[in-house]
């Protein structure tokens, strides 16, 4: 469930409780104890231990990346009709130009200053800090994980 505190650009980044502080810390440890046990007990079954602590933790860290990867998917999407109904007609062939970064970061610009953001991230090629910087008037987004 998304949480609702406030959000500004300081304080908009997530931490998922039960994955960065319960599932990642606990593969971590069993990839080093497993290395651990291989360099005390060295042998076929200990290597093996480290290459499958190893192998599960590259998994757990693989589902997480692509999970992000098609939030920002529908983020781009999200952002991509949101500025298609709020720029000027003469505008909206610049949505194309814009990064994946760039369309991400502006997903916390107001609908008022969004046009305008659009227009100088294009313009001075920003990155996606420069553009959550200029944002005058946070719109937060809570669901994201």
């Amino acid at each position: 469930m998304a949480e609702k505190s406030p959000q500004d650009r300081a304080h908009h980044t997530r931490f998922d409780p039960p994955f960065h502080f319960f599932v990642l810390p606990v593969f971590v440890a069993s990839w080093v104890t497993s290395v651990v046990v291989l360099v005390r007990h060295p042998g076929f079954y200990s290597a093996w231990g480290m290459v499958f602590a190893m192998a599960a933790l590259v998994a757990v860290s693989k589902i997480r990346t692509n999970a992000l990867k098609v939030q920002d998917r529908v983020i781009r999407l999200e952002e991509r009709l949101r500025l298609s109904a709020l720029l000027a007609e003469s505008e909206r062939a610049q949505i194309a130009a814009l990064t994946e970064e760039q369309l991400i970061a502006l997903r916390f610009a107001s609908d008022e200053e969004v046009s305008g953001l659009v227009q100088q991230a294009l313009s001075e090629n920003l990155c996606s800090r420069d553009i959550k910087k200029m944002v005058r008037r946070w719109r937060p987004d809570y669901w994201r994980v």
